[in-house]
């Protein structure tokens, strides 16, 4: 995961509509069953995917209140966390 894209990604989001990242995924998940895809293709979709579902995981944690600074914090607390126990 990029930090600057998924603050990227959120500000998107602000000033438009969360319903853009959702469909987006719909999309790239379903892309992602395209048997002749290469692996290195793949791991770019993927990247994008994990992006898109962090900027939305921040999305909530501002719209619940948490400043933006805060909310981005958690959430890569959180990843960094997850990467630190495998």
């Amino acid at each position: 995961m990029k930090l600057p894209v998924i603050k990227h990604l959120n500000e998107f989001i602000e000033q438009n509509d969360q319903d853009y990242i959702v469909e987006t995924l719909e999309v790239l998940e379903a892309l992602t069953e395209v048997p002749s895809l290469k692996d290195e293709e793949l791991d770019v979709i993927g990247e994008l995917i994990s992006n898109m579902y962090g900027a939305l995981e921040v999305n909530k944690m501002i719209k619940d209140g948490m400043s933006k600074k805060d909310a981005v914090n958690s959430f890569m607390q959180r990843v960094l966390g997850a990467i630190d126990k495998n």
